[in-house]
C-alpha cells in the first residue's frame, strides 16, 4: 500500500512538471533568414535625368520682315548649306504719321538747299581754280623772260594747289548733298503692300548644320523682328543626359564616373559616364515642398547608337551613378542590421537559436551592407528581426517544413 502511494505520488509530480514545462516553454519565433555571401557590390547615386541633343542650332531671322510658311516640318532631315529652312520677305516701310511726314518734307527741303549750296561752292571753286591756273601761267612766262622773280612763280604754284584741293572738296560736298537728298526723299516713300512678295526678292535661309528639325517656332506666315527665333536643328544621335543632383551627392562624383541608364523605355540598360559637373548650384523645391540645393551633372552616352535608336531629345531616363564597386565583397542584407548601443549588430541563426552578433560594416547601398568583421560565409542572419527576438530566443525558419 505504501509503495503504491509513492509510485502514484511520483507519477503526479512528473505529470505536473511536464505540464508546467509545456505551459511555460517559449514557442519558436518564425523568422526569415539570409546567408552571408560574397558577391559583387555597388554603391550608387540614383537620379532622374533627361536626354538632350548636345549641340542644338537655333535659326533666327537676320532681318525684319514677313516670314513665309515654313518649308520644313518637325523631324525632317536637313543638310548644312543646302536645305532651305525659312524664307523671309523684307518688311515694307512703316506708314508716316502727320508729324513724321512734316519732318520728312522739311528734311527734303533742307537737303535740296544743301544741294544748291554745294553746287554753288563747286562753281566758285572752279572759277577760282581757273584764275589760279591763269596766274600760274602768267608768272611762269614772266620768270622765263626774266621780268618777275622766282618767288612770284612759287606763290602762284602754291595758290594753284590750294584751288585744286578746294575743288575736290567741293565735289565731295556735292556728292554728300545728293546722298542726303535721296535719303530724305526715301523717308517719304509710302508702303505699297507688295514689297517683298516676289520670288526674286525672298531671303532664303539654309540649315546651319546637318541633322533634323527639332522644333519650329514660326510655322505660318507672319511678321517677325530681326533676331526672332524661327526653328531649331540638331543631330538626334548626338545625345547626352542632364540630371539635377543633390549638391551633397554631386561632391562625391568625378568626371569619368560610370553610370547605368535604366527605365529608358528600351530593352536592357545603357552605359554612360559623367562628362561635366556644373560649377554652380541652384535652389529647387521638391515635391514635398522642401528647398534643396541642386547641381546639374551631364552624362555622355557610351552605348552604341544602334542600341538606342528609339531614344530622342527630351526623354526621361533613370540613372544609377556608380560611386564605388567591388567584385568579391562580404555582405548581408541591409534589413538584417540594427543598432546595438552605438554599434551595429545582427542576429545569427545558430542551431535553432538567435544569437546576437556585433559586426563592423563598411559601405552600404539600398539593399546590402559590406561586412568588415564579425561574420563569415558560413553564417545565416535574420532579416527584419522583431521585438520578440532576443539573444538566445528559439527561432524557426519561416520556410521550414
Amino acid at each position: 500500500m505504501k509503495a503504491r502511494t509513492v509510485i502514484l505520488t511520483a507519477l503526479g509530480v512528473l505529470t505536473a512538471g511536464m505540464l508546467g514545462l509545456v505551459a511555460f516553454r517559449s514557442e519558436p519565433v518564425p523568422v526569415d533568414t539570409a546567408p552571408v555571401r560574397r558577391a559583387p557590390m555597388q554603391v550608387t547615386i540614383d537620379v532622374v535625368g533627361e536626354t538632350r541633343i548636345a549641340e542644338i542650332y537655333e535659326v533666327a531671322a537676320p532681318i525684319r520682315g514677313v516670314t513665309r510658311r515654313s518649308p520644313v516640318r518637325v523631324g525632317d532631315p536637313v543638310t548644312a548649306g543646302e536645305t532651305v529652312v525659312a524664307m523671309i520677305d523684307p518688311a515694307a516701310s512703316d506708314p508716316l504719321d502727320p508729324r513724321s511726314r512734316v519732318q520728312a518734307e522739311a528734311a527734303v527741303r533742307e537737303a535740296k538747299a544743301g544741294l544748291h549750296m554745294a553746287r554753288s561752292r563747286l562753281r566758285q571753286s572752279q572759277e577760282e581754280l581757273e584764275l589760279a591756273k591763269s596766274e600760274y601761267r602768267r608768272a611762269k612766262e614772266l620768270v622765263e623772260r626774266g621780268v618777275a622773280s622766282l618767288i612770284r612763280l612759287e606763290n602762284a604754284e602754291q595758290s594753284l594747289g590750294v584751288r585744286q584741293a578746294a575743288q575736290q572738296a567741293a565735289i565731295s560736298s556735292l556728292e554728300m548733298a545728293m546722298g542726303a537728298l535721296e535719303r530724305a526723299r526715301a523717308a517719304l516713300i509710302e508702303p505699297t503692300g507688295t514689297v517683298g512678295r516676289t520670288e526674286a526678292c525672298c531671303l532664303r535661309i539654309t540649315a546651319p548644320a546637318d541633322g533634323r528639325v527639332l522644333e519650329i517656332e514660326v510655322i505660318s506666315e507672319r511678321p517677325v523682328a530681326a533676331g526672332a527665333r524661327l526653328l531649331s536643328i540638331g543631330a538626334p544621335d548626338d545625345l547626352e543626359i542632364v540630371a539635377d543632383v543633390l549638391s551633397s551627392d554631386a561632391v562625391r562624383l568625378e568626371v569619368g564616373d560610370r553610370a547605368i541608364v535604366e527605365r529608358w523605355g528600351g530593352a536592357g540598360v545603357l552605359e554612360a559616364q559623367v562628362s561635366k559637373i556644373e560649377p554652380s548650384g541652384y535652389t529647387k523645391v521638391s515635391a514635398l515642398g522642401i528647398e534643396e540645393q541642386r547641381v546639374d551633372v551631364v552624362f555622355d552616352l557610351t552605348s552604341p547608337v544602334a542600341q538606342r535608336r528609339s531614344l530622342g531629345h527630351g526623354f526621361a531616363v533613370y540613372l544609377r551613378v556608380v560611386e564605388w564597386e567591388g567584385e568579391n565583397i562580404l555582405q548581408v542584407p541591409l534589413s538584417a542590421l540594427f543598432r546595438q548601443g552605438g554599434d551595429w549588430a545582427v542576429f545569427v541563426a545558430d542551431g535553432g537559436m538567435a544569437r546576437l552578433r556585433p559586426v563592423e560594416i563598411g559601405r552600404m547601398n539600398d539593399l546590402s551592407a559590406e561586412i568588415l568583421d564579425g561574420l563569415s560565409t558560413s553564417d545565416e542572419v535574420l532579416v527584419h528581426p522583431n521585438e520578440r527576438i532576443e539573444d538566445g530566443s528559439p527561432v524557426v525558419p519561416r520556410n521550414a517544413d
